[in-house]
Parts: structure tokens; C-alpha cells; sequence
């Protein structure tokens, strides 16, 4: 499990001279989720803007920022060599560095060296700090919903945060279950499952989701989805290990092909019968809960209307957590 209670805060956060929301996801999700912990983001004359002044390492420091994160999910999560420079600014500023890569920060000579010589830490969120079992199956107390996907990046985090807060704002028991970098940084614990072996993805899930009261709603955060040609096997582990007793999908109607493939994002209904058929190994009464729609790209008046064709096509409560909500879906559930 990963725990950031001991990332100093507040937050200046590095998106680089990138323009690709997809890839700044982290950097937008702790903005948008922990806004009290962000003070700044990188200076570089790029096109995604976080709402933050813009500030050099020297400035963000001198304002009071703790820590760099790397606001930055690249494809195979490496850590492109020209950010190196900028993260060493950083330390030599007197910032720690907290990342969410698959590359853990101290094994780039030139980062360690700076880190140890100017005693500041470095935090690797992603790499998980215990060893997990096989799952294996059992049934465990408590309720359980998992976000699933017909792509990534297109909402799961989110969806899960809006459920995660509107049950908590009616006063039932629940916990959001973090299971990539970004919700990581934003709940403070969690376990990144795309850096688990492969043999123990599912029981680092059933880690994670463990035994509960009767009442209380694990909101277990999705990954990747089970139509793509890269990242089913992490979605699949997940699954199974989450075991999860009912499931949103999340889409975005504006997509049309998969991220990083050329691939036709699938239908909606095509994700049901995946999920459905694939999750009654572990929990034969699973059962899709709503449908959740990343309408950000569209107008409103065409966001409502993609709503309710949604709705009445599949007969399952459709929202955008974001934009108007997540109150029928919420209903649904309890």
C-alpha cells in the first residue's frame, strides 16, 4: 500500500510544456479534488493550465510549496529525459519530489544524487510498500462498487470520488479505495494495481477492499477497461479482486477510438455483458448500477440529450457525475 500523510504540503505541481489533458490527469485530479493542497504549477509555456499561478521552482518555494509533484501520466509511465533538469531545479529549490511513474525517482542517478545532497525526500506514490497474496476469491462482508470503462481516462477516478462524496454527504458509511497515482495523492492511501504483478493484482484488490460492516460501501476506483488491447489484464484482476457487488460504466460519447489504439471505443451495453459475465466468478450477483458520461466536450444542451437517450436505451440511471451530479445513480444504490 501507498500512503502520502507524510508528503509535505502544499502542492506545486509540474505539468511540463505538454497540451494533452489526458496525460496531466493527475495534476487536473488533485486540483479538482484537493484544491486546498495545490499552491502553483511549472512556469513552462504549455497549453494545460491548472487554474494555479504560474511559478520557476524558486518562486513556488519561496511562496511556501513543500513539494513537486509530477502532475504527469506519460504512456508505460516513464520519465521522459527531459524532465530530469527540472526536477533537479526543484531539489536544488529545496522542494521533495513525489511521483507517480512506474520509475522509481532514486534510480536516476542525477535525482538521487541531488535528493541526498540536499537531504530533500523522494516520494514514489505508485510503487506499492508491501507484497500482496493471490487472491482467492472468498466472499467478504460489506458492499462494493467498482467504476469500469469503455476506454481509459474517462472518468473512473472521478465518477468514484462523486459517488464516494455523496453517500458520505447522506451519512452512510463509505470509503473511496484508491487504485492509481492520481487517486493516491488525492485520498492520502491506496494501491497503484498497474504495478502489482500480474499473479497478484486481484488479491492486492481483495487486499484493499477488505471485510466490512454490513452497511458500509467500499467505492473502489476502476482501471483501464476490459475492451482494450493493453490494459484489460490490470481491469480483469481488478475485477475479480474488488469483487464488487455493483458497477458504474463510465464513457465518453466524444471518443471514437481507444486511447493509444486505433481500436473503436465499444458500446456501453458491450461493457455490461464483459463486466456481468467476466465478474460473477467472484460475486455471482453483480449488477451495472448506472451509466456515467464524461460530457466535457460537449454543450449543455447536447450533454442532457446524450443523457437521456442514454437512460431510456438502457434503462439504467445515466449522469455526469461532474457536470449535473451523481444523486440517480446514489438512489439507485441504496
Amino acid at each position: 500500500m501507498s500512503e502520502t500523510d507524510q508528503i509535505a504540503k502544499p502542492y506545486y505541481l509540474f505539468v511540463g510544456d505538454i497540451s494533452d489533458e489526458v496525460i496531466a490527469k493527475t495534476a487536473l485530479g488533485i486540483v479538482q479534488w484537493r484544491p486546498s493542497d495545490c499552491l502553483a504549477q511549472t512556469d513552462a509555456s504549455g497549453a494545460i493550465d491548472l487554474g494555479l499561478p504560474r511559478m520557476s521552482p524558486q518562486a513556488a518555494a519561496a511562496s511556501g510549496a513543500r513539494t513537486l509533484v509530477i502532475g504527469i501520466a506519460p504512456a508505460g509511465g516513464a520519465l521522459p529525459p527531459a524532465w530530469i533538469s527540472a526536477i533537479v531545479e526543484a531539489l536544488e529549490a529545496g522542494l521533495d519530489i513525489a511521483s507517480g511513474l512506474h520509475i522509481r525517482l532514486d534510480a536516476i542517478p542525477e535525482i538521487a544524487e541531488t535528493a541526498a545532497r540536499h537531504k530533500r525526500q523522494l516520494f514514489n506514490v505508485r510503487i506499492p510498500s508491501r507484497a500482496f497474496a493471490v487472491g482467492k476469491g472468498l466472499k467478504r462482508t460489506g458492499k462494493r462498487l467498482l467504476t469500469v470503462g469503455t476506454d481509459c481516462a474517462v472518468g473512473k477516478k472521478y465518477t468514484a470520488l462523486a459517488i464516494h462524496r455523496a453517500l458520505e454527504n447522506k451519512g452512510i458509511p463509505a470509503t473511496f479505495r484508491a487504485t492509481g497515482q492520481t487517486g493516491i495523492l488525492i485520498s492520502g492511501a491506496g494501491v497503484a494495481i498497474d504495478a502489482v504483478v500480474a499473479d497478484f493484482v486481484s488479491g492486492a484488490a481483495e487486499w484493499l477492499s477488505p471485510d466490512a460492516p454490513a452497511d458500509h460501501w467500499d467505492i473502489v476506483e476502476g482501471q483501464g477497461s476490459l475492451a482494450h488491447p493493453s490494459y484489460a489484464a490490470v481491469s480483469l484482476g481488478l475485477l475479480h479482486g474488488s469483487q464488487p457487488d455493483a458497477f458504474i460504466v463510465c464513457h465518453d460519447p466524444a471518443r471514437t477510438t481507444m486511447t493509444s489504439t486505433s481500436y473503436p471505443v465499444p458500446s456501453i451495453s458491450r461493457i455490461i455483458d464483459l463486466t456481468i459475465g467476466m465478474g460473477r466468478l467472484t460475486n455471482p450477483a453483480i449488477a451495472c448500477a448506472g451509466i456515467a458520461l464524461n460530457t466535457s466536450k460537449l454543450d449543455e444542451a447536447t450533454a442532457h440529450d446524450i443523457i437521456g437517450e442514454t437512460q431510456r436505451a438502457l434503462g439504467l440511471p445515466c449522469c455526469d457525475p461532474i457536470r449535473f451530479g451523481v444523486e440517480s445513480i446514489v438512489e439507485e444504490l441504496l
